[in-house]
């Protein structure tokens, strides 16, 4: 089969969940709905903790960058999907893929290591509340931001590059909302069952053990809550972890389908179902479910935006 140059023609055409859905006008729609709630919540969650001064604590200063992480991770894939879709125009050059798989891998990747920090956080705060002011002052909270971006933004680059490096021949066509590694290695016309190992090694060696440290330490906390004397510290410790559970349950599953499955167990639908689940649902819900639960953040929207009123 002919290859056809990437790097210079006209890219390639995503063939998104909206292309091939049966009310593609109603899904548009609430897709849309999704994304303005996730620019929304996300966005007075970071406005309320950046403002509020009682939310100036390693719990909030974490929350707030996993906001941040949402909010930039859904429009990266999002407004582009609903543009496309209401154009009637599809296609990404090369360079547009290659930006929009680092800037995804990377973002997803560095959510990944803070779920993990989050619950390190949480852990030291039930199991060690004594020591939590020095085990997490500051110093040590931007530490944890610091290492997910930057340790999340080199496997991302590594990958981008590689994967971007094959020859493309065998359709333009991406079945997939976005840009990622299994979808596009399905489109080169070179071998590329090595590199699908090492992605798959390198899945499960990123995601595996931060979701084996969330855990562990939801384990240790859960003994230590059991053994509270107080009926309120019990229920306020385990509001707090069951929220960071959710959403741990939501990233993780969508995470683990696309990179720690087989490709063999694969199919366009599935992984289209799971994008949109990953990239649209769980970045809208993610501060609704932190928020609506911790009388904290509450509280704080409520001074914030009656401030903002008044």
């Amino acid at each position: 089969m002919e290859h056809w140059n990437s790097t210079l023609g006209s890219g390639f055409i995503l063939v998104g969940i909206l292309n091939d859905s049966g009310s593609p006008g109603l899904l548009c729609a609430a897709i849309a709905v999704l994304y303005m709630l996730a620019l929304t919540s996300n966005g007075l969650l970071l406005l309320v903790i950046t403002v509020d001064a009682r939310l100036h604590a390693p719990m909030y200063l974490l929350l707030g960058q996993l906001s941040l992480m949402d909010l930039l991770f859904t429009s990266v894939v999002t407004p582009k999907a609903l543009v496309d879709f209401l154009l009637g125009e599809s296609t990404i050059s090369f360079g547009g893929c290659a930006l929009q798989m680092f800037l995804a891998l990377a973002l997803g990747g560095a959510e990944d290591l803070l779920l993990a920090f989050m619950a390190y956080d949480r852990y030291v705060a039930i199991c060690h509340p004594l020591s939590y002011m020095v085990l997490m002052r500051p110093g040590v909270c931007w530490l944890l931001v610091a290492t997910s971006w930057v340790l999340a933004s080199l496997s991302a680059l590594g990958h981008t590059l590689y994967t971007m490096h094959y020859p493309f021949c065998r359709s333009r066509k991406i079945s997939h909302l976005l840009c990622e590694i299994p979808p596009l290695l399905k489109l080169a016309c070179a071998d590329t069952s090595g590199y699908e190992l090492m992605v798959y090694v390198m899945g499960v060696t990123f995601l595996i053990p931060p979701l084996v440290a969330v855990l562990a330490s939801y384990t240790l906390i859960l003994l230590t809550v059991l053994h509270m004397p107080s009926s309120e510290g019990r229920r306020k410790a385990l509001v707090t972890c069951s929220s960071h559970l959710t959403v741990v349950g939501m990233f993780y599953g969508a995470a683990t389908v696309m990179y720690v499955l087989p490709s063999s167990l694969h199919s366009p639908g599935q992984d289209r179902i799971t994008s949109v689940f990953y990239t649209v649902v769980t970045p809208a819900l993610n501060p609704l479910i932190y928020s609506l639960r911790n009388k904290e953040v509450l509280g704080a929207w409520r001074r914030v935006l009656g401030r903002r009123v008044l």
